[in-house]
């Protein structure tokens, strides 16, 4: 089993980063749909996505928005992190096959709050910014290394 370590508050700094990518597959999209219930055809209709002006299916916008959720909680501060703001903008769409990397840098502490300020970008394999924004996360108090598992297999279709 892997395990991953947190960044607690006093190990914080201004500046620093963390990054998270994932590519995005076919099933991330049918999932997404199914558990959001946004099953708009721009993401899920090849031959309605093909009369849009992006000729092809993209992702959902907040799937994007989930990336920055999950390098919050597994990268910067990771385990014990409390998600609790986001400021998103979407600048360019992600297509199935794309890399999506998250960079996370914080830019303010309040220590005595526990409340950090992140700036989030993402870009894509070509180094596109697909999206950018600002976070704010209560990082944890204490040091931690958590065991993480595999998600179970999950089969579409």
């Amino acid at each position: 089993m892997t395990s991953i370590e947190n960044f607690p508050i006093y190990e914080l700094t201004v500046g620093q980063t963390a990054s998270y990518s994932k590519t995005l597959t076919e099933q991330d999209v049918i999932l997404f749909a199914a558990c959001s219930g946004d099953l708009n055809p721009v993401h899920l209709d090849k031959d309605f996505a093909a009369t849009t002006p992006f000729g092809e299916p993209i992702a959902h916008g907040m799937w994007t928005g989930a990336l920055v959720s999950a390098a919050i909680a597994m990268r910067l501060p990771g385990p014990g992190s409390v998600y609790r703001g986001q400021s998103i903008s979407f600048k360019h769409p992600v297509k199935i096959g794309d890399t999506v990397t998250i960079t996370l840098t914080v830019s303010e502490i309040k220590e005595r709050v526990k409340l950090v300020t992140l700036d989030c970008e993402a870009h894509n394999q070509d180094g596109k910014l697909i999206a950018k924004g600002v976070a704010e996360v209560i990082a944890p108090a204490q040091k931690q290394q958590v065991a993480i598992g595999v998600l179970p297999a999950i089969v579409i279709g």
